[in-house]
Formats: structure tokens, C-alpha cells, sequence
């Protein structure tokens, strides 16, 4: 039961709009790169404005910034004056404390029940204003004008897409190792406002978002039958895909949302299927006596990677959907599972285990360059924020005595540095996350 949201944003008519980007460039390898400097003002209010709300804002812009890894938050306790909106800053005083982007903003009350955002972003050295927009939403939804904004300042200052106006929906898991209770949920990429999509008498896994964000398809175990359901997000209504006559089981939506790969278990054998929404038909894609599972379609839906033991030990393969041919493309030592293709088709984020060890790494499509960005006692399920700079994943760690078992969900650069966690209520395990493109 999606809260709707009321958002629009308007360009503001500014004089000192520039074309320049000061854009960062980082080396997916070694992944150098000097952190941009930027002050964010305290926000001005105008109205009935809450004072904690406006406090609150500046705040979940800061952090959104921060945790990119990518940006340095100047010390409020250093700004050399309070720059009005509207007003020039003094950039001879900025530039002295070595800024090199200054934020002012302004949270107006419009009308009972809404807010009015304006922001403006200066280049220090360059002294020209570089954006300026003005965004309104509901007073209910006011964080997502914190997390609006910082896309905007993070997409002009980097040239990427933003990811911070998005979600997660992922398996909270709570009890005990031998009584788990495993339910949907669904939060802000930042861990805020986690709810439940599910309850806890059937057991559900695999959560992925429609390409739209209207739908949440998942497994679920329901009178032991597991089989792929759809959820929708705006009326909370639960319908089962389609009675495929055997068990059903990790499910992705194509690109343009009228398609679902999935894998079907028919005699004993697991083969991948691809199910057409509209005209409710099933297609075979993968043939043998093997297990075949885990698709994920290329951005422009033309290939589907998966992982087989066709060839005797669990690999990658790419399957080209307009010929039917497909490949090995993991050679490495190891098994490698759970492929996720990323949003700008450069990569493929996997699963590897060698060596009595879990890592999740990225490659390129023809599986090579591979580059390991975490690893640790059990770890899986990578995929993609929006712009195609992080991976999120779960990490399961064991405690001291090893009888519990501790459930991550984290997050990592492209770059394998800046790993973070994602906050969880106490109590609640995280597995099998997926990252939302960006909200509607």
C-alpha cells in the first residue's frame, strides 16, 4: 500500500546558470579520487515552517552526500558568514576555507499541507551559480525533498545519475536461527522508514521491483507450494503469475516490465522460462538436465545472464534472446552465482565462492576484468542502485559461540571502497535486498 506522493520540481529563471561540470572522474580499478568539497548552509524557513523539519533536511542532505564517499562535508563551525537567498556570496571567504560548492536553501509552508523547497548550488572558484531548482511535496513526504535535492547536487556535480530518492525492498528476518520468521519489507535507501510488505505466516524470498515501481514480485511459500507472486505497491493486492504446472522460483521483470524470467522445476529438472505478461504465455529459454537460475536481463533486454552446472560446476553463462545461443563467461577458480547486470550495461556484479569464502565482485559482460569488492564468511545477492555507481548485498556473519547468525544488508562503491551498513530496526536481520530505480 504505496503512499502516493506529490512531488514536481521547477527549474527557477537564474542569470548565472553555467553549462560547466565540474565532474568527477574515478578509476573503476584503483579508484582514486580527491572528494569534493561542499558547505551546506542551515535551511531558511518562511511560514509555518518547522523548525526540525528544516533542520531534519539539511541534515539527510549532508549524509546522502557523505556516504557517497565522494564528497567532503565542510565543518559548519568553519563557514565565514550566512549567505541570504538571493544574496552573493562572499567567495574570497569560501574559497579561504577551501570550499568548493556552497549550498543555500529556503523551506516555505504552501498552503495547509505542503512544503516549498528552493536550493541553490554555487561554484566557489568559478563564482557563478551553477543550479538552482524549487521542489514542492506534501508535508507527510517532506524527507524526499532532502533526498530529491541531493540527486540534484550530486548529478551536477558528477555527471552521474543520483541515487538517493529510492528504495529497498528486502527479507527482514527475525528469532532465532532455528525459528526465523521471514518477512517483505521495504525502506528508504538510507534504512528510514522501514515497513512490511508481508506477514508473518508465509515465508517469502527473492523481493525484485517492476521497472515502473508499481510492482514487488517475489517468492512465497504458501501451503508449502513455493511459487512467484506479484504484489502491487499501490493497493497492496497479491496475485499468484501464472500455475506453470511445477515449482516456480527467482523471478525478475524484463526492462519494459512485460516480461518475467524466472526458474521452473519440471520433472526434476530446473531450466529457465520467460513469461509474457500480457498475453499470459510461457517460454522455455534454457534445455538440459541441469539447474539452471538466477536470470537477470541486460539493460536493453536483449540477453539474459544466469547461472548453470551445465559444465559441471557452478558458472555464469549469457544467454542471447534473439538467437538462443548461449555462453560461459566465468573461467575464474570458484563458483560464481547470482548475476545482476547493471543499469548502464557496463557490468555484471556476481556472487564468487572459493576457498571456504563468499565475495561479491563485478565484471564486464564477457566476464572479464573481474574485480572482488567484498568478501567474508557468507555473502549474496548484489544489485545495482541507479546510475550504476553501488552494488547492495547481504553479508551473514556467525557470533563468537556460533549460534546465531547475524544478517547485513551493506553497501559498496564500484571501486570496492566505502562499504557501509544500511541501518536496521533491533532485532531485524536483512537479506536478499534490491535496489529501486528511482521513484516516481
Amino acid at each position: 500500500m504505496r503512499k502516493f506522493i506529490y512531488v514536481f520540481m521547477t527549474f527557477l529563471s537564474v542569470l548565472f546558470i553555467s553549462n560547466a561540470r565540474a565532474e568527477l572522474h574515478v578509476d573503476v580499478v584503483a579508484g582514486g579520487v580527491d572528494p569534493i568539497s561542499i558547505a551546506v548552509q542551515k535551511f531558511e524557513v518562511v511560514g509555518k515552517v518547522s523548525n526540525s523539519d528544516a533542520k531534519m533536511l539539511r541534515e539527510v542532505v549532508e549524509n546522502d552526500l557523505k556516504r557517497t564517499g565522494l564528497f567532503r562535508i565542510v565543518n559548519h563551525d568553519a563557514f565565514p558568514e550566512f549567505v541570504k537567498m538571493n544574496d552573493m556570496p562572499n567567495f574570497k571567504s569560501w574559497a579561504a576555507i577551501k570550499t568548493q560548492n556552497l549550498v543555500q536553501a529556503s523551506l516555505k509552508a504552501e498552503g495547509k499541507d505542503d512544503y516549498k523547497l528552493e536550493f541553490y548550488l554555487w561554484d566557489v572558484n568559478g563564482k557563478e551559480q551553477i543550479e538552482a531548482q524549487s521542489l514542492v511535496a506534501s508535508k507527510k513526504s517532506v524527507r524526499r525533498l532532502a533526498h530529491i535535492m541531493a540527486d540534484a547536487i550530486y548529478e551536477r556535480l558528477t555527471g552521474e545519475t543520483g541515487y538517493f530518492d529510492t528504495q529497498i525492498v528486502f527479507i527482514a528476518e527475525t528469532g532465532s536461527v532455528k525459528n526465523r520468521t521471514k518477512r517483505m519489507a521495504i525502506m528508504d535507501q538510507d534504512g528510514y522508514g522501514m515497513r512490511y510488505l508481508s506477514d508473518k505466516k508465509t515465508m517469502v524470498m527473492s523481493p525484485h521491483f517492476s521497472p515502473n515501481m508499481s510492482n514487488v514480485i517475489f517468492l512465497s511459500y504458501r501451503n508449502d507450494d513455493p511459487m512467484v507472486w506479484v504484489l502491487d505497491l499501490d493497493t497492496g493486492d497479491q496475485m499468484k503469475l501464472g500455475n506453470f504446472g511445477g515449482m516456480s522460483f527467482a523471478p525478475r521483470f524484463s526492462p519494459d516490465g512485460n516480461k518475467v524470467a524466472l526458474s521452473l522445476v519440471k520433472n526434476g529438472i530446473t531450466n529457465i522460462y520467460e513469461y509474457n505478461i500480457n498475453d499470459k504465455t510461457l517460454k522455455q529459454l534454457t534445455f538440459g538436465k541441469h539447474i539452471d537460475t538466477s536470470p537477470s536481463y541486460s539493460p536493453d533486454g536483449k540477453y539474459l545472464a544466469f547461472n548453470s552446472d551445465s559444465t559441471g560446476s557452478q558458472q555464469i553463462h549469457v544467454l542471447d534472446l534473439n538467437t538462443g545461443k548461449q555462453k560461459r563467461i566465468t573461467f575464474g577458480a570458484g563458483r560464481y552465482a547470482t548475476p545482476a547486470w547493471s543499469p548502464d550495461g557496463q557490468f555484471i556484479a556476481f556472487t564468487k565462492m572459493a576457498d571456504d569464502t563468499f565475495y561479491v565482485g563485478i565484471m564486464n559482460p564477457q566476464g572479464r576484468h573481474e574485480k572482488i569488492l567484498a568478501g567474508g564468511w557468507y555473502m549474496e545477492a548484489p544489485s545495482w542502485a541507479p546510475g550504476s555507481r553501488r552494488v547492495v548485498y547481504y553479508e551473514t556473519e556467525k557470533t563468537d559461540d556460533g549460534m546465531e547468525r547475524i544478517s547485513h544488508i551493506r553497501s559498496v562503491d564500484i571501486t570496492g571502497q566505502n562499504i557501509y551498513d544500511i541501518d536496521l530496526p533491533d532485532g531485524v536481520n536483512g537479506t536478499e535486498p534490491t535496489w529501486s530505480p528511482k521513484l516516481p
